[in-house]
């Protein structure tokens, strides 16, 4: 089964920004027209969080209120990638970030995700 695979983590001051990457899509857009790529990120001791996401086929985002204006999730098609543009981190932002993807949509909660990820790190 195809999966997403996560890069781009590091070790950053509060302020900086990183950017991850992540190889998509690694599903048939056409098979599954709602598909959708997000990202996840879950820090020590906490759940699991969705934080941003987008429609493959409308190009439209979604992000939870922690991130957003500081977040941006985007495709490059040539690349077959998509990206999150992480700015002014924080250090409430550490945590290790996960790609997933959706076939039922950028508003499902029905993600899947795999746990390899790639650790962030933002030091006060």
């Amino acid at each position: 089964q195809a999966q997403p695979l996560e890069s781009g983590g590091g070790l950053v001051q509060a302020g900086g920004s990183l950017k991850l990457s992540c190889a998509a899509p690694r599903r048939s857009v056409t098979a599954y027209p709602a598909y959708a790529i997000g990202w996840y990120r879950q820090a020590p001791n906490k759940d699991r969080e969705f934080i941003a996401g987008l429609s493959w086929r409308t190009g439209r985002t979604r992000y939870v209120d922690s991130v957003t204006g500081r977040f941006t999730i985007s495709r490059d098609n040539a690349k077959n990638t998509v990206s999150l543009q992480m700015d002014s981190l924080k250090p409430e932002d550490t945590a290790l970030y996960y790609c997933a993807d959706s076939i039922v949509g950028l508003e499902s909660n029905q993600w899947n995700y795999w746990p390899q990820g790639t650790q962030v790190s933002v030091a006060s």
